[in-house]
């Protein structure tokens, strides 16, 4: 049986996939620079959103209630997507693999330091 938040995060990420393929969100400056910074295709912050999970929620977020979420890129880059809920803006996105110090092995916990 699942949890509340389970459903919550269940619910939330069918939400958020339905926006991505009717391409019903937009990118902060901030994410666009990070994009560039860290060589990440639009086309792969689909691909996360689309087949990842939220690891991660921030309902009290600067930018209105927010999200985490890991995927996995066609060629098998785990990729972050913070991402805004209402509207849907991409806030920041990352490897990270980048950060190994940060994250757990499978990159869906913070690793306490």
């Amino acid at each position: 049986m699942r949890t509340k938040m389970e459903n919550f995060s269940a619910d939330l990420i069918l939400q958020i996939r339905t926006r991505i393929v009717s391409g019903d969100y937009r990118f902060t400056i901030h994410a666009l620079e990070r994009q560039i910074e860290r060589s990440i295709a639009r086309e792969e912050i689909e691909e996360v959103i689309l087949n990842g999970e939220i690891i991660e929620n921030y309902p009290e977020d600067k930018y209105g209630p927010s999200c985490l979420i890991l995927g996995l890129t066609k060629k098998k880059r785990p990729i972050h997507v913070q991402c805004s809920l209402d509207p849907l803006w991409i806030i920041t996105c990352y490897s990270p693999a980048d950060r190994p110090l940060e994250w757990s092995g499978d990159f869906k916990k913070r690793r306490q330091i």
